[in-house]
């Protein structure tokens, strides 16, 4: 993981989705400042600003750190603190990550992961040859011990992510794509090889 720019609200996510979102938790009688109740169902208004997400995000899962084709509909968006913890956050532009719908799965209503939005720099390293993700070294044991919970819970040192991060940086070396495109595609293997100085 990297750290990830907040990026502002777009004009229309009022009428598209707050607005919305706020008179269906008023019709259901749901306290916005409460946990949703077990089982409660609410309308997905935050759909209809994924597309935004994925253009302000560059398509770059805020977890995995790859770009993702929207077109394929492999796209999702998180809300960080989960629905299920405050219903009024449901409709809230700076509670959604933009994700893969492989994390979004993995983190569900969780609250042991960072948040790319605060992410301290640095904090994870990666073997480019392996696409192996672990902890700074150099970081204190609180600390390393967060970042593992969050490679944990995210799955993020399992045998697929190893292979694309690893293939990520194979195809540079092989097929001479320029750093600037990793960089845009992967930009956690472009980071990584940036500061090992391999680019």
């Amino acid at each position: 993981m990297i750290p990830v720019v907040a990026q502002p609200e777009p004009r229309t996510f009022e009428t598209k989705v707050r607005r919305k979102g706020l008179a269906h938790l008023a019709q259901k009688g749901y306290a916005l400042d409460q946990p949703l109740p077990p089982r409660a169902d609410i309308n997905p208004y935050w759909r209809d600003c994924l597309n935004d997400l994925h253009k302000v995000y560059g398509g770059v899962c805020a977890y995995l750190c790859v770009f993702f084709e929207r077109v394929m509909g492999g796209g999702s968006v998180d809300h960080f603190i989960a629905k299920s913890a405050h219903a009024g956050l449901a409709y809230e532009w700076n509670n959604y990550r933009l994700v893969c719908s492989t994390m979004n799965s993995r983190k569900r209503d969780y609250a042991d992961v960072l948040d790319p939005f605060f992410l301290a720099p640095e904090l994870f390293r990666l073997q480019l040859s392996t696409g192996h993700i672990y902890p700074n070294p150099n970081l204190d044991i609180r600390a390393m011990r967060i970042v593992e919970e969050t490679i944990d819970r995210l799955g993020l040192d399992d045998p697929q992510c190893r292979e694309l991060r690893a293939r990520w940086y194979q195809d540079y070396l092989e097929y001479g794509l320029p750093a600037d495109y990793m960089k845009k595609k992967s930009p956690f293997v472009w980071q990584e090889a940036n500061r090992q100085g391999l680019l």
